[in-house]
């Protein structure tokens, strides 16, 4: 890999945040999110019906609505802006009602339920975290387990021909290079998929370290955001990190194929996230769902994809411009997913989506 692709990630994360432009109107006002997570959600409304909607957080997401926004504001007259500043930037900016609505790839906890106060869960987007890594002479789509890669981001496995990982790779020459996990510093949904999955795969990761949208890694070198992460391994030789799969396939990122539970290495993409939703059972009425390490059933299934959730609250000024737009998002909108290596909402999720989009107000 070469550093240019430092530029390249950033471009990627610069047009999701650069959405205040897109499309507005002279009857609406444009907001943005700053890389400290500080958004407006003030709006002109032209007789009762807003014209403009603020999101942020998730940057899994950002490139996916900045499909959404040309295409809805073309459709519908409403201009929407949304700041990819993070899954944890957008709990804390919906919590503080500072924007319209926020975006995350982690559920919301119990105390952050408790703190959003009347905020719901809206499962629209289905994606995947992927592990990337930088190697010089190392060939892309490395074989790697659950197991040995709790051992690497807890510190344990420290060179790339460590035994456990050459036994997944033979015929792979493996250099003695030293391995450097990196990680995100900020609050992040890859962070929440990551741990989320490694915590079902190692007792000793989820007593440890445990899931959350930003734990403590024992180890390694800290990123802010995806672009943060991607500028690491792009200048770290023997780096190995979490990214959202969108960031990865733009930015042509070596990754790594993550063994499931049928014991297959099935590559990241479309089918593999869809064969990890369609093991899912039921939705349960919070809407929060966890799809990572499926059954060995769902032999197809990536085992680090994810749901990413627009955060709304039940009551709010916007809500009769919010309910279409959600229902725009989780039906028309996602035939912009599959260039984008997002997987469409399984029938289940939409039916559970349409339910709670009716009780916003």
């Amino acid at each position: 890999m070469s550093t240019s692709r430092i530029g390249a990630v950033a471009l990627v994360v610069a047009a999701s945040l650069g959405v205040a432009a897109c499309g507005s109107s002279s009857s609406s006002s444009s907001s943005s999110a700053s890389s400290s997570g500080s958004t407006s959600a003030s709006s002109p409304t032209t007789n009762g019906s807003a014209k403009t909607l603020v999101g942020a957080g998730s940057t899994l997401v950002a490139p996916l609505v900045s499909q959404w926004q040309p295409d809805y504001q073309t459709k519908h007259g409403v201009a929407v802006t949304y700041g990819g500043i993070g899954s944890g930037g957008g709990i804390a900016q919906i919590t503080a009602r500072t924007v319209d609505f926020g975006a995350s790839d982690a559920p919301l906890s119990p105390s952050q339920t408790t703190a959003a106060k009347g905020v719901v869960q809206i499962p629209w987007a289905l994606a995947a975290t992927v592990i990337a890594y930088h190697v010089s002479g190392v060939p892309n789509q490395l074989k790697l387990t659950g197991p040995v890669l709790s051992q690497i981001f807890l510190g344990k496995i420290t060179s790339w021909n460590a035994p456990q990982i050459a036994a997944l790779n033979p015929g792979v020459k493996l250099p003695s290079t030293k391995i450097v996990p990196v990680y995100r510093t900020d609050g992040s949904g890859d962070t929440y998929a990551l741990t989320d999955y490694l915590s079902k795969i190692s007792p000793q990761w989820k007593s440890q370290v445990g899931n959350s949208t930003q734990v403590h890694f024992p180890v390694g070198l800290g990123g802010k955001g995806n672009s943060g992460v991607g500028g690491v391994l792009s200048q770290t030789n023997g780096a190995i990190g979490y990214i959202a799969i969108a960031y990865v396939f733009a930015n042509k990122f070596d990754y790594a194929l993550v063994k499931n539970a049928a014991g297959m290495y099935p590559a990241p993409g479309v089918p593999s996230i869809s064969a990890a939703a369609a093991a899912l059972k039921s939705v349960p009425a919070s809407n929060k769902v966890s799809i990572v390490d499926p059954s060995a059933s769902a032999a197809g299934a990536y085992p680090i994809s994810t749901f990413t959730y627009a955060l709304v609250p039940m009551s709010s000024p916007k809500g009769s411009a919010l309910k279409p737009f959600l229902q725009y998002a989780i039906t028309d909108g996602q035939k912009f997913g599959a260039k984008l290596d997002f997987a469409p909402l399984p029938p289940k999720i939409v039916t559970a989506d349409q339910g709670t989009i009716a009780k916003v107000s």
